[in-house]
């Protein structure tokens, strides 16, 4: 079977030396496939100037690749979304006008500091040595993408986050819960019968309209879908100001970002106005996206 491996490039965008282009929106996606194994990797073109994207990207992938090339604010920004979405493997490298001693200051203590650190000509080597991480359990999809082909209906795009899909699966979209019928699959644009965690897959399916569907959609046997969830939450130490209750906040559960608001403080809870497919024990990350320093308010496992 072939397996997978999914890169979050932040920073300069060095995907395209990386893999072949493919589909663009506020995230860009390009792939290489080498043998039996598929490398993807995502950049959040909508970063800077709106930080879901970042954050999104982070959340589809196993790895990450930072380049930095500027020490600002952004950099930060990128460098505590990593460390507190735990993505501790991956690969660090910098132009050449970034000063290597204030940036090994800057993720000091955090999981960036674990990362391999490469030169833009032993970067591809560097991510080619990351094996594929299976993840066994039942069968689960995260959705980034939907959208209608002529002779073939609707589409999902979307990675493989748990267990193996397979051809003629019946599973439930969440978080609205619609029978969805899996008619076909494809990887790197070959059809295939059954794709094994963490694959990122094309599936055509019966059952779900595109303009029913949204990134962060889960196809699933069942899920946990709740509009209050309580948190062990620790804010971050580079944002200005405390949580108040009633206060608005965006939250990012996988790649579902909702509107949420500060239910309460003690225990911290957070009341969405949509409905959320969570997982206890899964991080959330808590946004300000007004703020003019950083935008990360802080992150908390889901109790």
């Amino acid at each position: 079977m072939v397996q997978s491996a999914n890169f979050a490039v932040l920073g300069k965008n060095i995907a395209p030396d990386l893999g072949k282009k493919g589909p663009t929106s506020d995230l860009a996606f390009y792939d290489r496939k080498d043998s039996d194994v598929i490398r993807t990797w995502v950049h959040p073109t909508g970063y800077p100037d709106k930080i879901q994207p970042m954050i999104q990207a982070i959340a589809m992938s196993e790895f990450a690749v930072l380049c930095v090339e500027n020490l600002d604010k952004f950099a930060g920004e990128q460098i505590i979304a990593l460390d507190m979405l735990k993505k501790d493997r991956g690969v660090l490298l910098h132009t050449f006008d970034v000063d290597a001693g204030r940036l090994e200051g800057m993720i000091k203590g955090t999981a960036v500091e674990k990362y391999v650190r490469a030169e833009h000509d032993t970067v591809r080597e560097a991510v080619d040595a990351f094996e594929p991480i299976q993840n066994d359990g039942p069968p689960e999809v995260v959705v980034d993408q939907c959208f209608d082909v002529k002779g073939v209906g609707t589409v999902i795009l979307g990675n493989v986050t748990s267990g193996t899909i397979k051809q003629y699966d019946t599973l439930k979209l969440y978080p609205g819960g619609a029978e969805v019928l899996v008619k076909s699959i494809q990887m790197h644009d070959d059809p295939v019968t059954e794709s094994a965690a963490p694959a990122r897959v094309g599936l055509a399916v019966k059952g779900a309209r595109p303009e029913d569907v949204g990134r962060g959609d889960v196809l699933c046997e069942d899920a946990d879908v709740r509009t209050e969830m309580e948190l062990d939450f620790a804010k971050s130490p580079f944002y200005k100001g405390e949580p108040t209750e009633g206060q608005g906040c965006l939250a990012c559960v996988g790649l579902q970002i909702r509107a949420a608001k500060f239910s309460s403080l003690s225990p911290l809870k957070l009341a969405f106005e949509k409905p959320v497919v969570c997982k206890e024990g899964q991080t959330v990350m808590i946004l300000k996206p007004e703020s003019e320093t950083v935008r990360i308010m802080g992150s908390g496992t889901i109790r």
